[in-house]
Formats: C-alpha cells, structure tokens, sequence
C-alpha cells in the first residue's frame, strides 16, 4: 500500500488561469470583462478585470480545463479557438501573496455568447467606481439574476488596453492583441469569429476589423479560395441584392497558414 505523500515544506504560490475573450459585435474588436467585488478585502475593489479565477485541483485536471471552466462559467459558451497566450507572476502582482497567472485567449462569435455569474465575477457598482469612462466603449453589461448579480461587459478591446484594470491584466491584454494581430496576418483566425455559415464579405470585414485596416479585396479572395480551408455551404439570402455564397471551416480544430501577409488595399483616387 502506498503511503500518502508529505506535503512540500515551502511556502506555494497563488495559482490562477486568466482568459482574454475576444469577439467582434458591431463592426469593433471587443474583449470581455468583469467587475471585481467590491469587499475590504478584496484586490483592487470595484475595478475591471479580464475573467478568471484559482485553479480548482479537484476539478481541473491541466491548465486547459481550468481555462476551459473559466470559459464556460462566464459566456455560456464552447469556444472553437482557445490558445495559451503567456504567463506572468511575480511577489507584486497580487496584494495577497506571490501569484502566477496562466493566460489563454479565446475567439468566440459574438451570438454564441451568452454572459453568465461565474465564481471570481463581481457585483454591480455605481459607474464612478472603477468603471471605464463614458466614450462607447461598454457595449453590453450582463446582469443575471440574484441580488449579488455580478456585472460582466463587452469593452472595445483597444480602449480596455489602455485602461487601469486590476492587477496587471493590461499588460495581458495588450500582449493578447498584439498575439492576434500578429497570427491574424497569415492565418485564418477571424473565421473563428465568426458564425456559420459566413460569406467572403463577411470574412474580410472580420479580418479588417482586427487588423484596423482594410485589406484588398481581390486578393483576399484569391487567398481564401485557394487555401483549401473552406467548403461551400450553399446560397445564403441577402438583405438587399443577390444571394452569396455560404461557407464554413473544414477543420474547426486548428487555423490554416498562408505563406505571406495581407496586401493593403489600394488608395483611393
């Protein structure tokens, strides 16, 4: 029989898992955040954070599961692209002790999201209390249900990166869009973005959305049709003009890579 193990004879650190969520909702990149309880004893009170929460041994078996819960809890949500972004820790970071994070992005389509009260989501507070200013940047704010509702918002994601959040979730989130904008440039990240079926206008305006530049249509058509990472889904009505082409991603399981980046569009005139 296997004698029950000592346990280590060191001080540990706080261990979380961090989750930048990404979507796009009215023509803007936009990030998902949480309001911090608002308690004595609670780090930054009041103040916007990005979602997460401690690693539940008895639940998570790896990091990606705790990410995953994390995901779940706080959209309701299966997300079909989740990639480790970094970690950061450190003796400062958290005012109750040294603490790790381990952070992740997710890339969600904005209707599949549906905000929910998870165990690390703050309650409401008044708008002068940590809230971000009043320049369109809160898009949406989850309320569910219960006294103790919690407020979770969808923020444009630039703006919320240039904001004073707790902890140093600023700096995670700045490196989560510059990761994407980055990866966005040869591969086919925005289509994750996206609900199924898409057209081709749809998925230009996804990647010229997260890249905060139009990119030459032409090409870009060239680029999609011959990636060999589309099917066809079949003809989708239009508002106004004629029906287009429907399609959806042949493997929802991993990103396709182009050789090069995208061209800019070309000036006007």
């Amino acid at each position: 029989m296997t004698s029950p193990r000592t346990p280590p004879d060191f001080s540990r650190p706080l261990v979380t898992v961090d989750v930048v969520i990404f979507t796009v909702r009215a023509d803007a990149l936009q990030v998902l955040l949480v309001r911090r309880p608002d308690g004595p004893d609670e780090p930054f009170p009041g103040r916007w954070a990005l979602p997460g929460g401690f690693v539940d041994m008895a639940r998570d078996a790896t990091l990606l599961d705790c990410a995953l819960r994390k995901l779940r809890e706080k959209t309701g949500a299966v997300t079909p692209y989740l990639e480790q972004l970094g970690s950061w820790g450190g003796a400062t970071r958290d005012p109750r002790g040294w603490s790790a994070t381990h952070c992740f992005y997710a890339l969600l389509p904005a209707p599949s999201v549906t905000l929910e009260k998870g165990d690390d989501v703050a309650p409401t507070l008044p708008a002068s209390r940590g809230s971000l200013p009043p320049e369109g940047a809160l898009a949406a704010v989850g309320r569910p249900g219960g006294g103790d509702a919690a407020q979770v918002a969808w923020f444009g994601a630039d703006a919320a990166a240039r904001k004073r959040l707790a902890f140093d979730h600023a700096q995670i989130l700045a490196a989560a869009l510059e990761r994407l904008r980055g990866k966005v440039e040869y591969t086919s990240l925005p289509a994750f973005l996206l609900e199924e079926p898409f057209t081709l206008p749809a998925l230009q305006q996804a990647y010229e959305t997260v890249l905060g530049r139009l990119v030459d249509k032409s090409a870009f058509r060239k680029r999609m049709l011959d990636g060999g990472f589309l099917e066809e889904a079949g003809m989708l009505p239009a508002a106004a003009g004629r029906p287009a082409m429907g399609w959806r991603l042949r493997d929802r399981a991993r990103p396709a890579f182009f050789p090069r980046t995208f061209l800019n569009a070309p000036a006007a005139g």
